[in-house]
């Protein structure tokens, strides 16, 4: 069993802060939080300060993904499996683990160079969390959500998640289907939690961005669902998705396109995984209806989006 208990933020880089806040706030509906840059956009979904931040510069990439553990103890077991690997590790400076409003913070890159934070001791905001639209985002023992990450090392990649960092595997989709010509490609999804994957892995073309495919977010109802989808189709932002409703985590939701070039999935109603009885299973679609990508330009090689 892992010591990472759920995905506790997402940093990323943009040449376009404000139509980022656009699609964020004014589509999403999170509600704008604080952090140290001046300059940087970060984004409050509950009672931490930051779960998305996004900071300026030249190019569209993602900073860091942060994985959250319980406590110094849970850092110190990440730490060691890691360096057991052959992966070098390196301690947060004070001043790097306070911009990341976090107590302590380990980093180091998977297989495919995504550079993942290990923290515990996240700090809160005590403040009401006040949303421009009144949405509940399903976060706690969730965690923010989901991330889907592309890998010219796929098996690479796996390994390092299951066998090294203690992800479970929650399934996969083959890619192309089951009468798909050569060896079998496949997504796969890897769980820490109730949720049914925070993480999924994809393979690949080596490529230098946008190193993301997507960042799910959840929120409590239907309603909060569709009302984004009318916002964001107001504000002009590309939608890479129709609404639909996934196989594996029986998710309802849409993709609409970021600056940057990867999407945001935006749901409802994700499945709780019990540990006591689940078994991981292959699909063979991706939903049960929607999710239409034809009007899309979808990222190369890293469709289904699931």
């Amino acid at each position: 069993m892992t010591d990472i208990r759920s995905l506790g933020y997402l940093r990323v880089q943009s040449r376009d802060l404000p139509r980022w806040r656009e699609l964020v706030v004014d589509g999403l509906g999170m509600a704008v939080g604080s952090g140290p840059e001046e300059d940087g956009l970060y984004l409050r979904v509950d009672e931490r300060t930051s779960r998305l931040q996004v900071l300026p510069g030249d190019v569209d990439k993602v900073l860091a993904v942060g994985w959250e553990v319980r406590d110094q103890f849970a850092l110190q077991a990440v730490r060691e499996q890691v360096e057991k690997a052959g992966v070098e590790v390196r301690e947060l400076t004070q001043d790097e683990a306070d911009h990341r409003r976090v107590e302590r913070a380990i980093t180091f890159t998977d297989p495919a160079g995504t550079v993942l934070e290990v923290f515990f001791g996240p700090v809160l905001d005590h403040s009401p969390i006040v949303t421009p639209h009144g949405g509940r985002f399903v976060t706690g023992p969730q965690g923010l959500g989901h991330v889907v990450l592309p890998t010219p090392f796929f098996e690479k990649t796996f390994d390092f998640y299951t066998e090294v960092l203690g992800f479970l595997p929650r399934g996969a989709i083959r890619l192309g289907g089951l009468d798909a010509p050569g060896p079998a490609r496949r997504v796969r999804f890897l769980g820490v939690n109730q949720r049914h994957h925070s993480l999924a892995i994809c393979p690949a073309p080596p490529t230098d961005a946008p190193g993301l495919v997507h960042l799910m977010m959840e929120v409590d109802t239907l309603d909060a669902v569709g009302q984004a989808l009318d916002r964001v189709n107001k504000l002009g932002f590309s939608l890479s998705s129709t609404l639909g409703r996934h196989t594996n985590d029986k998710m309802v939701s849409f993709y609409v396109r970021a600056p940057g070039g990867w999407d945001l999935e935006f749901g409802t109603e994700g499945m709780l995984v019990d540990e006591s009885h689940f078994t991981a299973e292959e699909i063979t679609a991706d939903s049960y209806w929607g999710h239409d990508w034809s009007g899309s330009e979808p990222l190369a090689a890293f469709t289904p989006q699931v």
